[in-house]
């Protein structure tokens, strides 16, 4: 069995990725369960840090060598004939695993100091001075070129106060989306099939902790999506559309997490939706936003009592983030903006989905 070949275009100019089609392949390989790091995870441990120094990796997934004798299952032809790689390329199914375990292997002693973190062939080092920094740049250097991995200078940038990371631009305190991955938002046309409804909404669901009440504004276009529903493009459907791209474009910023401050919880629900948003105070005295979450009701949630639908937003807050509150210092506050949860402080007797 051997798989087609094809090239892909890159970012950089007149430069192509060769590429091989191993669907087949795919779906007769047992899976890596590795775990890939969660972008949020990664994000949270940046808290506090000064100084940034971000390293790409060189050649990627070429860097580790197929089992001998392993070779030919990767086998691509091509009209020049048949070719059998003696690396790891794209497109194999356990290539992001394999290579995510490669990493951390290899730096499992500095991760675990927690001064750098790693995604894929991404790496970036963080600290508080630039001192210290400088050290725990040269001691990454000297394990890459320990086990002769090298890098790309052109995309590496060393001790800056301000970085772009897995789609973010983060700096001291603060985290925004960023305005590359966001340059293509404004010229989006609306979707004229689900295919293209679900790119619009893949974008949207990876910023949507920037997004207040995401999942009422995205919920037209989310009904598009679904199973047996006929593609029609409503009035409706446009208002959501625009009103998600200028959310996207107003570019909001949220501060980091500190555990060390009192959090603020702000709750509320439609018929459609719940939303919360997490607040912490500023050096200006302001309560200023960490992150946005917003589920959508079921059918059976939306028959809920409107008091119950109020309550359930608190408690989709308090589960989503608790492993934040739970190591917090200080009493949570919660807001809500409906009267009936007073109900809750008067009832004599609770039925069984409200205790």
């Amino acid at each position: 069995m051997a798989s087609p070949f094809f090239f892909v275009s890159k970012k950089e100019k007149r430069a192509f990725r060769p590429c091989q089609d191993y669907r087949e392949l795919n779906k007769r390989t047992i899976k890596n369960a590795y775990p890939l790091p969660l972008v949020s995870d990664l994000i949270d441990k940046l808290k506090g840090a000064q100084y940034f120094t971000k390293l790409d990796l060189r050649n990627g997934y070429n860097n580790i060598w197929i089992k001998d004798g392993d070779q030919w299952k990767a086998a691509f032809k091509t009209n020049k004939g048949l070719f059998e790689p003696m690396v790891m390329f794209f497109g194999l199914s356990n290539s992001p695993a394999t290579f995510q375990s490669f990493m951390d292997d290899i730096f499992t002693d500095y991760l675990e100091e927690g001064w750098v973190v790693i995604y894929m062939d991404d790496i970036l080092i963080f600290s508080l001075d630039l001192k210290t920094h400088k050290k725990w740049t040269t001691l990454i250097l000297e394990r890459l070129q320990l086990h002769n991995l090298f890098l790309k200078p052109e995309k590496c940038r060393f001790d800056v106060k301000e970085i772009d990371f897995l789609g973010m631009i983060i700096r001291p305190g603060y985290i925004r989306m960023d305005p590359i991955k966001l340059a293509g938002i404004r010229d989006w046309k609306p979707p004229t099939t689900v295919k293209g409804v679900r790119s619009f909404l893949g974008f949207g669901n990876f910023y949507r902790k920037f997004i207040r009440r995401f999942s009422e504004l995205a919920r037209p276009l989310n009904n598009l999506t679904k199973k047996d529903t006929k593609f029609k493009w409503t009035k409706e459907c446009q208002t959501a559309f625009d009103a998600l791209k200028w959310k996207f474009l107003s570019e909001p910023v949220l501060i980091m997490l500190d555990t060390e401050k009192p959090f603020l919880i702000e709750c509320d629900t439609s018929k459609w939706a719940t939303g919360a948003v997490l607040r912490q105070q500023g050096t200006d005295g302001e309560w200023h936003p960490c992150g946005y979450i917003s589920h959508s009701l079921t059918p059976t949630e939306q028959n809920y009592e409107i008091y119950d639908r109020e309550l359930f937003s608190i408690v989709r807050a308090l589960e989503s983030w608790q492993h934040y509150l739970i190591g917090g210092k200080h009493p949570i506050t919660i807001l809500s903006d409906h009267k009936n949860l007073m109900f809750f402080k008067s009832a004599q007797k609770l039925n069984q989905r409200q205790a």
